[in-house]
């Protein structure tokens, strides 16, 4: 099969040919049709936390089962499925045993801890497979796989409720999509940009009001429209995120999704209003068919501009000027 694999640590993508994958035990063959390409890919491009390379990178995955493992239950051959960053848990740690498999001690990222979506074929394991509803297109689906869960689910399980201020912080490839999921929550939505250059989108998307970063103080601008029960922080920028602390009504909280750089705020600002500042970390197969469902009910659709698989390594490395989500499409 063609594949593109992360070779050499820091080095470009390389297209080349494997064999096809078997399923071992609990493990189910997909026929990847589209992939995602996410930051995150960088993981096993740089070589990082301990990535063992040759990698083929992807974990915004969409496809059809096209072999099933023994003791396989969940999957038959040709289910529309999806697997996404969450490759997996052992079911048996503490936090599994508790229900809380997204922080399961023995956790795999798919494209990082085995082979992933850039590739004619990948194997997964059976808990890490969600199935794709009729009404999502392949290259539709694979960008709610890590993206879409992502947004999706720091905001439904955000503090706040129907009719109250959300503020979203970027217009990228987790913004545009957290803007439109919070527009069909319900929540009257603010979209914060650099620049104006994206005004136009984020009110298409669902943003009631847009704010310019640039333009000043993003924090204060949120508080003169009454504060926001939560800004969510989909961009990595410690300044920004910083200010935005006080664009926070009082018990109001500030969920970062992405971030190198330590946020700055005081204890006594914290306290003053109750504050918190959090953070979410994707989720777990049933999390990804939450958002998919979700997705084809209100009509919640990822930007993408589409590349064949031989075009990943120019895909990755021109992310800033793709239209918001670039997709690979396998033959």
């Amino acid at each position: 099969m063609k594949a593109v694999q992360a070779q050499v640590a820091g080095g470009p993508f390389v297209v080349t040919e494997m064999d096809v994958p078997e399923p071992g035990r609990n493990h189910v063959r997909v026929k990847v049709h589209a992939c995602g390409i996410c930051g995150g890919d960088a993981i096993p491009r740089l070589g990082l936390f301990g990535v063992q390379l040759p990698r083929v990178p992807g974990h915004e995955i969409a496809g059809v089962v096209d072999a099933v493992g023994e003791d396989v239950q969940l999957w038959k051959v040709g289910d529309k499925v999806g697997v996404g960053w969450s490759g997996g848990s052992d079911l048996t740690c503490e936090f599994c045993r508790r229900g809380d498999f997204t922080n399961c001690v023995s956790r795999t990222i798919v494209g990082t801890s085995y082979d992933g979506g850039y590739a004619e074929y990948m194997v997964a394991p059976q808990d890490a497979v969600a199935r794709v509803p009729e009404g999502l297109k392949f290259e539709e689906a694979a960008p709610l796989m890590c993206g879409g869960i992502t947004a999706f689910n720091a905001l439904r399980h955000s503090p706040a409720g129907p009719g109250d201020m959300v503020a979203i912080q970027g217009v990228g490839g987790v913004g545009h999509l957290a803007i439109q999921f919070a527009n069909k929550m319900g929540f009257r939505t603010i979209a914060i940009n650099r620049g104006r250059d994206k005004e136009e989108l984020a009110r298409r998307l669902g943003a009631d009001e847009y704010i310019d970063s640039n333009e000043g103080d993003a924090g204060e601008a949120v508080r003169k429209h009454g504060g926001a029960a939560v800004i969510v922080a989909t961009v990595d920028h410690a300044d920004l995120q910083s200010a935005l602390v006080s664009g926070l009504r009082p018990n109001g909280e500030l969920i970062v999704l992405e971030g190198q750089q330590p946020i700055q705020v005081t204890g006594h600002v914290l306290a003053t209003d109750r504050l918190k500042i959090g953070g979410w970390y994707s989720g777990v197969a049933q999390d990804s068919e939450d958002t998919l469902n979700f997705a084809v009910l209100k009509g919640v659709r990822p930007i993408i501009e589409t590349f064949p698989l031989a075009e990943a390594e120019y895909a990755f490395t021109n992310q800033s000027k793709v239209n918001i989500r670039p997709v690979l499409l396998t033959p």
